[in-house]
């Protein structure tokens, strides 16, 4: 416990503290000796860098109960990573930067259930670059991150409906085989009809 503080840069009275308020998992028991690694000095490095960027004790607690809940990165990949996405890999510390003052154990719960976000060890994946700078624009922008995720969600459900009704097209008149093929012509039609309903919706505005 000695050496892990001092490797913190905590005092052994934080980190029991810490431990007594279940902010870092506790440690591996062999008899009467108790086991520190690398996973418990990430956690109190990045529970350090949450107090500086103003986080509570309290906030950080929810988030980390969120983290050691949440979905591992295996099952946010599922049956592979996204064939033209990058997933990201960052810290607690860097999400918090991305989302300044919106990362809550709220807006953390609906990512991971979105399958937004999940946990590798004390770093968190993002599934999509792509989705990470545009969810950061918006919150920029002024829209408060739940209700970017709640967006996110309706178009979670209407992209689930279009990629079934462009699969279902080329099954029934090609072959399934020519899906992968024929996705790029699926991702036009999307983005040109989209382009134009926004210019619509413009044009109606006062």
């Amino acid at each position: 416990m000695e050496e892990l503080a001092r490797l913190a840069g905590i005092t052994v009275r934080t980190l029991r503290f810490y431990r007594e308020r279940k902010l870092i998992p506790p440690p591996r028991r062999e008899g009467r000796i108790a086991w520190y690694d690398d996973r418990h000095l990430a956690r109190l490095r990045t529970i350090s860098a949450l107090l500086e960027r103003g986080h509570t004790l309290n906030g950080i607690a929810e988030l980390a109960e969120a983290f050691d809940h949440g979905r591992d990165v295996g099952d946010l990949l599922g049956l592979g990573a996204p064939t033209e996405e990058t997933p990201v890999r960052l810290t607690p510390e860097e999400l918090a930067d991305h989302f300044a003052g919106e990362v809550t154990a709220e807006n953390l719960a609906a990512a991971l259930d979105l399958g937004y976000l999940g946990t590798d060890g004390e770093e968190i994946v993002h599934i999509s670059r792509r989705l990470l700078d545009v969810s950061a624009a918006l919150v920029r922008e002024g829209i408060p991150l739940a209700e970017v995720l709640a967006a996110g969600h309706r178009v979670r459900e209407h992209a689930e409906a279009l990629a079934d009704l462009f699969t279902r097209l080329v099954v029934r008149h090609a072959s399934e085989g020519d899906l992968e093929r024929l996705r790029p012509l699926a991702k036009s039609v999307v983005d040109a009809e989209l382009s134009m309903a926004l210019d619509r919706r413009l044009r109606e505005r006062p």
